[in-house]
């Protein structure tokens, strides 16, 4: 059986790969430097987890309608200056949702990823309070239980196949803190898994975001966490977004690639929102009306 190491390995040697994730890193280093973070890095990193909980909750289905598509909305919800409500409309079930798991992402650290198990169910019970029983809350589904839809990926592995893939993400993370592989690509690779093998009844899509914004801070890509990747997606939302996710779901050597170069794209653009949080951190607009892009 090909390890873990060596499988990366052959997903790095993949033509055009090395360079995306360079072109990548590079940016989210420009991005630590900007004038507009000096001192105010944990201001702009909130602003950050604000804009990637409404990309975010916009990928999962959230689709833009009414005061459910702004930025500021999302922003206040973060803060708590605005009530939970309407609680049984499904498009703001999934924008609270996509919030709290953000939100989550806050406190992790590095040593965290050696509990993986542990910090995966945190991030689920996040994404799924509300949306989910509180029976299918913070762990894998069972035997008879379903998985949401996705419709480009067709049905949902079985339960046996997605716990697997499961474990293996599991151990994924734990390579992280060791810094044997790049850790863009091993973020690729673990939010593709979650989304495509659906561990979970639902919000599968919400924690493998929320796993990629954790470790691309804690491995050090993006240390002051100003980046904001769900963005980088969500501009590319429909084709390129879910028809990546499709692509790496095939299991062909291209599949994979076209995946792994739309994350490194995907970081590309999320380094520039970032840059654009930090502008306006620096001349005092931040929350302004001109900052709602959406």
């Amino acid at each position: 059986m090909t390890s873990p190491l060596r499988a990366l390995e052959a997903l790095a040697a993949l033509p055009g790969v090395t360079d995306g994730m360079d072109r990548a890193r590079e940016a989210c280093t420009t991005l630590r430097w900007h004038e507009g973070l000096r001192r105010r890095i944990p201001e702009a990193a909130a602003e950050s987890r604000v804009r990637g909980a409404a990309a975010s909750g916009l990928l999962e289905g959230a689709e833009p309608a009414g005061s459910t598509r702004s930025v500021a909305v999302v922003r206040d919800l973060m803060r708590g200056a605005l009530e939970q409500a309407p609680v049984d409309d499904p498009l703001w079930r999934t924008v609270l949702a996509s919030a709290r798991v953000t939100a989550r992402t806050e406190g992790v650290t590095l040593a965290d990823l050696g509990a993986p198990a542990q910090l995966v169910a945190g991030l689920h019970t996040a994404a799924s309070a509300g949306l989910l029983p509180a029976r299918e809350v913070g762990r894998p589904r069972l035997e008879g239980e379903s998985a949401e839809g996705v419709e480009v990926l067709g049905p949902a592995p079985g339960v046996a196949e997605a716990r697997v893939r499961l474990a293996s993400v599991h151990d994924l993370l734990r390579l992280v803190p060791g810094g044997q592989q790049p850790a863009l690509l091993l973020a690729a690779v673990i939010h593709a898994e979650i989304v495509v093998a659906r561990p979970f009844v639902a919000g599968n899509g919400l924690v493998a975001r929320a796993l990629e914004r954790i470790l691309l801070r804690v491995a050090g890509v993006d240390p002051t966490g100003v980046a904001v990747p769900e963005s980088g997606h969500a501009e590319r939302a429909g084709t390129d977004y879910r028809g990546a996710l499709a692509a790496y779901a095939s299991g062909d050597p291209d599949g994979v690639r076209l995946w792994l170069e739309h994350c490194a794209g995907a970081v590309v653009r999320g380094a520039a929102e970032g840059g654009r949080i930090a502008d306006a951190v620096r001349v005092g607009r931040l929350g302004g009306p001109t900052e709602e892009r959406r």
